[in-house]
């Protein structure tokens, strides 16, 4: 005779069995009257999040680690920004420098060279915790 599991809302160890549901056994907590049928623990184990996370930040593609561990593109987004968030604090309103479009343009075409829509802008990450970024754009010359 096997024991009864603890309950998985408050982890008490007063359960007892309340009847079957589809060929399972249904359970029922005294202790706050949550009925439940799964025994086992649901999700990924944490090393498996842990490792996703650390392939991203690697620069591997969310769909390619969603292939890797096979779960949705989704599942994936979701272990990367809880993670971010426990992590990482958000930089607060003072700390971040807003560039817009049309002052970076303004800029661009302040120069007396000919630049089109549609150039390469690389953003680099200045520092990781405020969320800084620099924006790089490649010169063409006109010789």
């Amino acid at each position: 005779m096997e024991a009864n599991p603890n309950c998985p809302k408050c982890h008490a160890s007063a359960v007892y069995r309340n009847g079957k549901v589809l060929g399972k056994q249904r359970y029922r907590c005294k202790e706050c009257g949550f009925q439940f049928t799964r025994t086992t623990p649901r999700g990924r184990p944490a090393h498996e999040k842990a490792l996703a996370v650390t392939l991203y930040t690697m620069g591997l593609s969310l769909s390619a680690i969603a292939r890797l561990f096979h779960v949705s593109t989704p599942a994936v987004l979701r272990w990367v920004r809880n993670f971010a968030e426990r992590v990482y604090e958000k930089p607060e309103p003072g700390e971040v420098v807003i560039v817009e479009l049309d002052e970076m343009w303004h800029f661009l075409t302040s120069k007396k060279t000919n630049f089109g829509s549609g150039k390469r802008i690389v953003v680099i990450p200045v520092n990781s915790s405020t969320g800084n970024v620099a924006g790089v754009i490649r010169l063409l010359s006109t010789d």
